[in-house]
């Protein structure tokens, strides 16, 4: 054998070879190739639009979180501020209610201050109509003594 002819049966069985891998392996590796790359393009697609999904979710959730610690900080002062006005209102309530136990003291005092000075008048005129007894009793002028008596009894 001539070395020429096995280098050109050599070439022949090559260029074989390549239209043969060209037309038949090529086109599906080809495929699977391109098929390999649109699936790693859709997922970072996905993986960017999850992410932007994920910043988007996570700036609603501060947003509801700082609503939600703002209507709590309205809603403590709300109700601080209502316990205060029960504070005060309690306040006034008991102040009123001091005030009218204190009048009714007042009252009940006077009334019994009268009532003492009746009782001590009518000791005193009782006093005086044993004294003026035994004045009458030593004097005859009774009319008198009676008149002195009563004017006596009304000072008092």
């Amino acid at each position: 054998m001539n070395i020429n002819g096995t280098l050109v049966a050599q070439a022949i069985v090559f260029a074989l070879l390549v239209l043969f891998t060209m037309k038949f392996v090529w086109p599906p590796i080809a495929a699977a190739l391109d098929e390999r790359a649109s699936k790693i393009a859709a997922g970072l697609a996905a993986a960017d639009q999850a992410k932007s999904e994920l910043s988007s979710a996570n700036k609603r959730g501060e947003a509801e979180l700082a609503k939600s610690r703002a209507e709590t900080t309205a809603r403590l002062a709300d109700a601080e501020r209502r316990g205060q006005a029960m504070v005060e209102e309690a306040k006034l309530k008991a102040t009123e209610e001091g005030s009218k136990i204190i009048a009714a003291a007042r009252v009940e005092a006077e009334q019994q201050t009268v009532k003492a000075r009746e009782a001590l008048r009518e000791q005193v005129a009782a006093l005086a109509v044993k004294g003026a007894e035994q004045i009458l009793l030593r004097e005859v002028n009774a009319g008198v003594h009676a008149d002195l008596l009563g004017r006596l009894k009304t000072e008092l």
